[in-house]
């Protein structure tokens, strides 16, 4: 069956499923909401949340947290993972109901009773992971649950023109009738801003936007969320990230262990303020950079190129040292290390550890050596998200532990837990599966499972892609532990405060070359964004 045949097949047995949806028309105008007596009902905020507690078996997951969002206003929602920003959202939208508190919009109290009464208010969320048929086009995905129908028909052409209206008013860069599973992660993005636009939402939810997007997407993202603004869209942005919240927020408000904290003026705030607001504790020195006397060479890499993705790329890393690579999303960083680790074969140059040529062949074979590759998506491609902890960590080394056809359990276990307990990891026990964790202790559960070989070389591709601020300050001091232990460290990172902040040296990468080279007191972020867009190829590099 084609894709398309099997999209269709697939969006008329969804149009089943939500055949009780009827098209959105009943949706409360903000400034038709009447008071009693019939007078319009005047209010500073569009909405306002006070005293809401939700709880769940055993679990305060909200305790009395408050919260006030201005008309055409960009507030920034942040706090730890498990601060109860998610379950908070869920309230807003229908997909909870709290035991204590109020909910206004407009100085009118609501009560929903699930997510259409709140998509018929006006809210909608556009969440991390969009939630999207891939076999379906655009405008299928737009028009879910509340399909364009006359004569018990689906009007087809007229959806695609309306989503191609919503996708123009978004600039997008691809047409409603496009195959959604062919879209990006910020095009698939856009997709579901133009589905809250399609319900008509006066105030749209971003749950964690840009932490998918390279740094150009998220240029991308912050010019769309001034353009909602400036349509009168009021907007709750959650984010990890303080350039978010810079960029696009005029207030921010920091949970923390369920609890509602504060809530700051953006240009009155400082990162030490809001950092402490959100763990509880000063984190004086964000990024532990420890002095490190740096032993011998462990790796050189010499002219390595691979048709298409990187040329003439050479640089070395000493035991001790962090080499920061660094450059905008597609100039080659990853591809290099792929090279270097067996994922991939360069089609020309060397590869030196401890001073001798090595010919490798696959990633097995890299790690036997002593090379190791932390991916980027460690959901993916660094942990078996089902698995406990335990078998995570020994995953790479699980046949030390057979015997005649049996593995040694306990030794097992014994191994992971101490690597666990090495790195910090929160968890219950080993047993807990990995898709349990918060994302920062799944990367302290990914480096555990590098310390459990005899690695020299450890390649941190995004570390923190995705992580709070006390869990980053965490993963920057196994960093800084790992240095001091001799290991040859390369972070890859497009986070510029961490590449300047954990850096000996920086190399630079631009269009799949080398660009520039840069020591730890000489970089700036003006000199590494210069570099980075250097189109010259030879220009700036020592």
């Amino acid at each position: 069956m084609s894709n398309i045949l099997q999209g269709k097949e697939e969006y008329f047995t969804l149009i089943q499923k939500y055949s009780h949806y009827q098209p959105v028309g009943r949706m409360i105008e903000y400034n038709q909401i009447k008071g009693k007596g019939g007078e319009r009902a005047v209010s500073e905020y569009v909405l306002e949340l006070k005293g809401i507690t939700k709880i769940f078996p055993g679990v305060k997951a909200l305790n009395n947290v408050q919260f006030q969002l201005k008309p055409g206003e960009v507030h920034a929602l942040m706090g730890e993972n498990g601060a109860g920003k998610s379950t908070f959202i869920k309230v807003i939208t229908g997909v909870h109901k709290a035991e204590e508190g109020e909910m206004f919009l407009n100085g009118q109290k609501v009560d929903f009773k699930g997510p259409k009464d709140a998509q018929e208010a006006g809210i909608a969320a556009v969440y991390q992971h969009p939630t999207s048929y891939p076999h379906l086009t655009v405008a299928e995905n737009i028009f879910m649950g509340h399909e364009i129908i006359k004569h018990h028909m689906i009007q087809w052409k007229e959806m695609n023109q309306e989503a191609n209206k919503y996708l123009g008013e978004l600039d997008a860069d691809f047409d409603a009738t496009a195959e959604m599973g062919t879209l990006s992660v910020a095009q698939q993005q856009m997709v579901e801003i133009a589905k809250a636009l399609s319900t008509n939402a006066k105030i749209i939810i971003l749950d964690e936007p840009t932490a998918a997007l390279t740094r150009n997407e998220s240029e991308k993202l912050y010019t769309l969320v001034d353009k909602l603004k400036e349509n009168g869209v009021s907007i709750i942005f959650i984010s990890h990230r303080f350039e978010d919240m810079y960029r696009l927020a005029s207030r921010v408000t920091v949970f923390r262990d369920s609890q509602y904290i504060g809530t700051y003026d953006v240009n009155g705030i400082t990162n030490a303020d809001l950092i402490k607001a959100m763990v509880g504790r000063e984190i004086n020195d964000l990024f532990p950079k420890p002095e490190v006397e740096l032993g011998d060479e462990m790796l050189r890499i010499e002219h390595l190129s691979r048709t298409g993705f990187f040329k003439d790329v050479s640089f070395n890393v000493r035991a001790g040292e962090i080499v920061g690579l660094t450059g905008l999303v597609g100039a080659g960083r990853t591809e290099v290390m792929e090279a270097v680790s067996g994922i991939t074969r360069p089609d020309e140059g060397k590869v030196f550890l401890e001073g001798k040529e090595v010919y490798i062949k696959t990633p097995s074979e890299a790690m036997e050596k002593g090379i190791i590759l932390l991916p980027e998506d460690r959901q993916k491609q660094g942990l078996v998200m089902s698995w406990g902890l335990g078998r995570n960590v020994t995953l790479p080394i699980i046949s030390k532990y057979a015997k005649s056809g049996f593995n040694d359990e306990k030794a097992e276990r014994e191994l992971s837990k101490k690597l666990l307990e090495e790195v910090d990891t929160k968890a219950v026990d080993i047993f807990q599966p990995a898709s349990s964790l918060s994302g920062g202790n799944q990367q302290k559960v990914v480096v555990a499972k590098a310390l459990a070989q005899e690695m020299k070389v450890v390649i941190m591709d995004e570390p923190t892609k995705g992580v709070d601020v006390g869990a980053k300050a965490e993963i920057y001091a196994i960093m800084g532990d790992l240095a001091k232990k001799g290991y040859a460290i390369i972070l890859i990172s497009s986070e510029m405060p961490e590449i300047l902040g954990m850096s000996d040296r920086i190399i630079v990468m631009c269009n799949g070359r080398k660009t520039g080279e840069l020591n730890r007191g000489e970089a700036t972020q003006e000199g590494i964004l210069e570099l980075s867009m250097e189109k010259s190829t030879g220009k700036g590099t020592k």
